[in-house]
């Protein structure tokens, strides 16, 4: 983990990630962000997950 993010969650702060995409999602990258930089959410709003939704490959059949 790192030990920069690691300390601020040590101090009881929640570490939220403002940033969602379809790739972040399928690859991966936001479970190793919560492993890793102790994410611990993700904020959105309607445009964003929008956004996230209508970017990048589709599952085949969707």
């Amino acid at each position: 983990m790192s030990e920069s993010t690691q300390k601020l969650s040590d101090a009881g702060v929640s570490i939220w990630l403002d940033d969602l995409s379809r790739e972040r999602l399928t690859s991966g990258n936001l479970v190793e962000l919560i492993k890793s930089k102790n994410v611990v959410g993700v904020t959105t709003n309607p445009t964003i997950f929008a956004g996230a939704l209508s970017k990048g490959p589709r599952t085949p059949g969707r």
